[in-house]
């Protein structure tokens, strides 16, 4: 299977926080993964934030920056998706940048993997949600 992964996620990787099992459930397992590049940038702002919270510490930033795009067998481009980010952003009333992730959802015929409760409430009822996988639903051995 294909699995787009979005920020909400891939964070999870770096720092312990509610959530975090199953996405290393996730990046130990066999399916693909990929995400638009948008993600590098949101998950380094998510780090810093992180940090300056103190739930996070510099050197687990500096790791996330140095290993998050290790994780992903590939990281798109903005730009061929941007057109289709920005209709499906009106249709939804919700932000751009979380919409990158289902255009690359829909043009890779894939599911997108997230943990944003506001993208999951946002999307219900509506023909994204099928794409949409809950990191909540991933079992944990």
């Amino acid at each position: 299977m294909t699995l787009i992964i979005d920020a909400s996620v891939a964070l999870k990787w770096f720092v312990e926080e509610e959530g975090s099992s199953p996405a290393a459930k996730v990046l130990a397992g066999s399916d693909l993964l990929l995400a638009p590049d948008l993600i590098v940038a949101e998950v380094a702002n998510a780090a810093w934030r992180a940090v300056r919270l103190g739930v996070m510490l510099p050197e687990q930033q500096d790791y996330a920056a140095s290993r998050l795009m290790l994780a992903f067998d590939e990281l798109t481009p903005l730009g061929p998706l941007v057109r289709r980010a920005v209709a499906i952003s009106r249709a939804l009333d919700h932000p751009v940048y979380d919409c990158f992730y289902l255009a690359l959802a829909e043009e890779r015929d894939a599911h997108l993997m997230t943990a944003d409760r506001r993208l999951l409430q946002r999307i219900a009822g509506t023909l994204w949600e099928a794409l949409v996988i809950d990191l909540r639903s991933v079992a944990i051995d």
